[in-house]
């Protein structure tokens, strides 16, 4: 089956990938951009995804690029901690949590997919910009060059894993309303600093007003040594703010909004000055995608951001988007009929990001710290005399389970790949 995805950032990439271990060797991946260079900040990947990854013989190049983080802990504007949860292999997982440079995974996805599928695989210069189910069971894909003619490209299935302005969601839902903003602005950037706390916690710190999310990214050369970090402020916009939901990644100087958050610094993290030492920030609004009724338009499928575009809330963007990519090869190992296959992977997936999506918009499980400033915005002296212990655990449990990534279900459900029945369809090559 010849299976064409649009777009290679780590959606696309993990589709190939997984698509390749059920058995399905006619991957073509087109991406718009002319040359793949290392873009993003960081990441943090939850150990249902690093599963996945592993399953793909992949963690062990991810070690050694990433950070294993070891707890999250939430603070309100005061610095006084909330909420610590252990994450990862501490938290009881098989699989760690992993905190990493987006351009270093993408460069060990990118790796991955030429050594398997060979490096015709990847086709850049390649803007996929609509497409149309043939009555011959085939999709006719719109493909734009820089600098040349438009061409045509034929495919069994195509896959749209092309961001949050996808163009195959657009020609599949017209009506689709674009990217909706919640009305925060985010600032991101990276900076070298000193291990903060025991060297592999995330925190995120702020009020009802404003976030910050800081979490190391690499680890010391020697015990002194500075580490890469990964920063992220967020504020709600003001009048004259010009936000542009269609520039995902605007550069601008961090002097220009670090004022709004000058009294986040901490004896054991001065957030102010980390992101003041950073080159650049790259500003964007806080935007997601409303859920959509069906994934599926016959010999066509989204996934990813394309599918399921969330608020940064609780880890789950990349995250999510790698799981994508594995229960869509897996449905298609799984069912000898197409459109069974693509149908129960839309069944398995489209209602529980939909959740997903939702439970970001209330802020996930960041919901504690707008508790603790509603609670208490002038601080508290113990936490539970503000929020109960077991309504803290609550929030974080049930946000797990509502994405299908606590310990229990992660470390004991069957594999997406169980069995490649791909050469029944003619897949396999």
């Amino acid at each position: 089956m010849r299976i064409v995805i649009a777009g290679a950032g780590i959606a696309g990439l993990s589709a190939a990938l997984s698509l390749q271990a059920a058995g399905f060797s006619d991957v073509t991946v087109l991406e718009s951009v002319p040359r793949i260079r290392p873009l993003g900040v960081g990441l943090n990947i939850l150990p249902n995804a690093v599963r996945e990854l592993d399953e793909l013989g992949l963690l062990g190049r991810l070690a050694e690029v990433a950070v294993m983080t070891g707890n999250l802990s939430y603070y309100n504007r005061f610095g006084s901690l909330i909420w610590n949860e252990p994450r990862g292999l501490a938290a009881g997982y098989r699989w760690p949590q992993l905190s990493v440079p987006r351009g270093r995974l993408h460069s060990v996805l990118l790796e991955a997919v030429r050594e398997r599928l060979g490096h015709e695989a990847v086709v850049l210069d390649a803007r996929v910009t609509d497409f149309e189910n043939t009555p011959i069971g085939e999709v006719a894909i719109g493909v734009e060059h820089r600098g040349a003619t438009a061409s045509r490209r034929h495919a069994e299935l195509l896959i749209g894993a092309d961001g949050i302005h996808s163009a195959v969601r657009a020609a599949m839902h017209p009506r689709d309303g674009g990217p909706r903003w919640n009305g925060f602005v985010v600032w991101r950037g990276t900076a070298w600093a000193l291990p903060f706390l025991d060297g592999h916690t995330m925190i995120i710190a702020g009020d009802r007003g404003r976030r910050a999310v800081v979490y190391p990214m690499s680890r010391p050369l020697q015990p002194a040594d500075p580490v890469l970090m990964n920063w992220a402020v967020a504020r709600q916009a003001r009048e004259g703010d010009v936000v542009d939901r269609a520039d995902w990644n605007r550069p601008v100087e961090p002097g220009r909004f670090i004022e709004d958050f000058a009294d986040l610094a901490y004896d054991w993290l001065d957030i102010p000055r980390l992101v003041l030492s950073a080159d650049q920030a790259l500003e964007y609004p806080m935007v997601d995608l409303d859920p959509l009724p069906g994934w599926t338009s016959g010999r066509v499928v989204l996934l990813g951001d394309a599918a399921h575009a969330m608020h940064p809330m609780g880890s789950n963007g990349a995250t999510q988007s790698i799981v994508d990519g594995r229960a869509l090869a897996g449905a298609l190992a799984g069912h000898p009929d197409l459109d069974e296959a693509l149908a129960a992977y839309d069944r398995r997936r489209r209602p529980a990001m939909a959740e997903l999506q939702e439970a970001g918009r209330r802020r996930g499980p960041e919901r504690v710290i707008d508790l603790a400033d509603e609670r208490a915005p002038n601080g508290f002296e113990s936490v539970e005399d503000v929020i109960p212990a077991d309504e803290l655990d609550e929030l974080a449990r049930s946000y797990a389970r509502q994405g299908g990534f606590d310990p229990h279900t992660v470390n004991t459900r069957a594999s997406y790949l169980t069995g490649p029945v791909a050469a029944q369809r003619g897949g396999g090559g």
